[in-house]
Order: structure tokens, then C-alpha cells, then sequence
């Protein structure tokens, strides 16, 4: 169990650090736009949907991260007085009853929304956008996968408290 745990913490930190640097580029991106339209007054629309897409890959790529560093937002109002058993006995809870299927349902009531982008190679409304709308679209499957990935392996550290605990 612990190598699972261990090769799912590593796979997802690399993709979390790999990410981060996505903000980089953004932010390199948005001076570029603001420094083209207003010292040479020039517009890309394709440059500006490409901070949207750029901003939807930290996202998508960084939520199974946040949640591997415990950096979501949890209501805290029990859960700091549980001991560890208690504490392991929410996580595996939380991980089992919500986020699972919430993430599962996220790629069940996605899915025919990104496949028919993929079938149709969905482009920009705008004649000069980017012509991969499908590829933003998929970003959604994603997310959902990375956090069904890390999740099981939040599941398995309380799973593994538990146990620990018992003995």
C-alpha cells in the first residue's frame, strides 16, 4: 500500500511543480498582450483565449496537488480537536462518500460535453481565436482524473492511520 501511496504523491508532485510554472508563463503572457496593445496598439485574440487556457491548466493540473498538500479549504471547526484516529477516520470518510463521487460525476456529466468538442474539433467563435477549444474542454476530465488519482491515495494514508492506530 505504501508504494502506491508513495508513487501517487510523487506523479502528482511533478505534475503540481511542473504547473506552478504555467503561472510564470501566464503572467509572462499578460505583459506581452498589455505591452503589444498599448505601446504598439496591437490585439490578438488568439493571445488572449491562450491566458484562458493557460489559467484552465494550472487549475486542472494544481487541484490534485492542492489537495495532496492538504491546501484546500476545509471547514475546521472539529476536524483540529480529532485525534489522529478521528482525524483519519474524516479523511477517509471525506475521500469515500464526497470527493470520489463527486469526481466521478463530474466525468459522468462531462463526458459527452467534451467528447462531441473532440468529435467536432471545436474551435473559437472568433476567426482569429485558437482553434482547440476541444483541448480546454478536456481539461475538465482531467481535473476530475488527477483528483480520483490522489484521492485513492488520501484514502489509503487514512486507511493506513486507521490501522496504525489499532495496534
Amino acid at each position: 500500500m505504501q508504494r502506491i501511496i508513495d508513487f501517487i504523491d510523487k506523479l502528482i508532485d511533478r505534475i503540481g511543480r511542473t504547473a506552478s510554472w504555467l503561472a510564470f508563463a501566464m503572467v509572462l503572457l499578460v505583459v506581452v498582450i498589455v505591452t503589444l496593445r498599448y505601446v504598439f496598439q496591437f490585439g490578438s485574440i488568439a493571445l488572449q483565449e491562450s491566458v484562458m487556457y493557460v489559467n484552465a491548466l494550472i487549475f486542472s493540473l494544481g487541484a490534485a496537488y492542492t489537495l495532496k498538500e492538504q491546501g484546500h479549504v476545509r471547514v475546521d471547526i472539529l476536524y483540529s480537536r480529532l485525534s489522529e484516529r478521528g482525524k483519519a477516520l474524516v479523511d477517509l470518510l471525506g475521500a469515500a462518500l464526497f470527493l470520489l463521487p463527486s469526481t466521478v460525476f463530474i466525468i459522468w456529466v462531462s463526458w459527452d460535453y467534451v467528447s462531441v468538442s473532440w468529435q467536432i474539433r471545436e474551435r473559437s467563435p472568433d476567426p482569429s481565436g485558437l482553434s482547440y477549444v476541444y483541448l480546454l474542454k478536456a481539461t475538465i476530465l482531467v481535473l476530475a482524473g488527477l483528483l480520483i488519482v490522489q484521492g485513492s491515495a488520501e484514502a489509503l494514508k487514512a486507511l493506513r492511520k486507521l490501522r496504525q492506530s489499532r495496534t
